[in-house]
């Protein structure tokens, strides 16, 4: 099925336009990370974490717009609107990077998180329209490997080509022609009816979101989606927040080790998120969640005694060293079967919501979600925050959300039961 859905016309564009999007993100998400830090040695790390919440604002504002006009209008011709977006927004970051100009490209990051959060209704949304019902999890879990396989090739080129000669040329023309490119794949997309012709969009922003909310609360089975897939991202999060304080004052390690470990991380979701539809046998079902999130929380504390066993703290100065010894691939192995349980656990939650929403509400629903995944994501960011000042360990903060995270796992468990999911 997974082979068929690559070679069809009805998913293989919309899979190169999403994967090459997440490419063009991280990759320029990455760069003016990296760039922050090296210019600004001082404020570089709060202007990183303030990027990271330009980023994610538009989620909250804009959500309710985008479910709205996803409902309302013909969604492939929607999509290309988006991919054009992006494709102007990378020019404007040519001329930022050409400027130096560091307010401008955190404008570009504002408006590529507005393009972000026009563009995830449109892709959740459309699937149901093209795809079969036993053919959903493996769409999703496809969209999802796709998405982290981009991710982790945007992340890796944007910080090792903006340092270097014309470092900041080269990640200008790469962005441009991945935007560029994905937008010619959407061309091919199929058409995409509106399943809520005529719908209004509400430009109150404050209280379209306030509504959208009301409006997923009240959809009990598309809510414990919802919950669950926002658990899932403030993990993930946290996991992903902690990689690189890990790698240095824990491993001892640099970047390189960084890298090691996303790329296990990146590896795993992908092979999680398609290998779920396979466990289900095409079936869309949530019973494999909770015991992947159980999944989750043994291997991230495996994970956390790895790297403060004897034999890899301190010692990982560099990725041959964690990839020439015992303890090094027991923390690989660790993260990969870790982020394998979270593709297994993410993608049924959300071809439940994608079966279990009304259609002329699905994108709304995707809206809501997108709202909540933010949400989630901040209250994560402070507690990390938090435990952090408080001296807590990078590995110790692991074990924290292990533990919180089996302790969900009971209680989503307990839902999905009751609700038949």
């Amino acid at each position: 099925m997974i082979l068929r859905l690559l070679v069809a016309r009805r998913f293989l564009p919309l899979f190169v336009t999403q994967g090459l999007g997440a490419m063009v993100d991280n990759l320029f998400k990455n760069a003016l990370a990296v760039l922050a830090l090296f210019t600004f040695a001082q404020s570089g790390p709060v202007l990183v974490a303030a990027a990271g919440g330009v980023f994610i604002l538009p989620y909250v504002l804009f959500s309710s717009a985008a479910g709205q006009l996803a409902e309302g209008l013909e969604k492939s011709r929607l999509i290309r609107l988006t991919k054009a977006w992006e494709v102007l927004l990378m020019l404007l970051a040519s001329a930022g990077f050409w400027l130096g100009n560091f307010y401008l490209l955190m404008l570009v990051l504002f408006g590529l998180g507005v393009q972000a959060t026009f563009f995830s209704p449109l892709k959740y949304g459309i699937l149901p329209v093209h795809l079969a019902g036993d053919e959903l999890l493996a769409g999703n879990g496809l969209v999802e490997a796709g998405t982290f396989v981009g991710i982790l090739a945007g992340t890796i080129l944007g910080g090792a080509l903006i340092l270097g000669a014309d470092g900041r040329a080269i990640v200008s023309g790469l962005g441009l022609v991945l935007s560029v490119t994905g937008l010619a794949a959407s061309f091919a997309i199929p058409l995409a009816p509106a399943s809520a012709p005529g719908l209004r969009v509400g430009w109150n922003l404050p209280a379209e979101t306030v509504r959208l909310v009301r409006l997923g609360h009240a959809r009990a089975d598309v809510w414990l989606c919802i919950t669950g897939i926002g658990w899932f991202w403030a993990i993930g999060a946290l996991v992903l927040a902690e990689f690189p304080v890990i790698a240095k004052d824990v491993l001892g390690g640099g970047p390189d080790v960084v890298t090691l470990l996303l790329t296990m991380f990146s590896i795993g979701v992908g092979v999680g998120s398609v290998a779920c539809a396979r466990l289900l046998h095409g079936r869309v079902s949530a019973r494999l969640a909770p015991w992947a999130a159980v999944g989750i929380s043994i291997f991230a504390l495996d994970f956390a005694f790895a790297v403060t066993a004897e034999g890899a703290a301190g010692r990982m100065a560099d990725a041959a060293a964690v990839l020439g010894s015992a303890q090094g691939w027991r923390m690989l192995g660790d993260l990969l079967l870790l982020a394998a349980c979270g593709g297994a656990y993410s993608v049924p939650l959300y071809a439940v919501m994608q079966v279990r929403a009304r259609p002329e509400e699905l994108s709304r629903m995707i809206g809501c979600n997108n709202v909540m995944n933010a949400v989630y994501m901040v209250v994560a960011a402070v507690i990390a925050g938090g435990l952090a000042a408080a001296s807590v360990s990078s590995p110790r903060i692991l074990q924290v959300m292990a533990a919180a995270n089996l302790l969900f796992a009971a209680w989503l468990y307990r839902r999905l039961k009751a609700r038949g999911l």
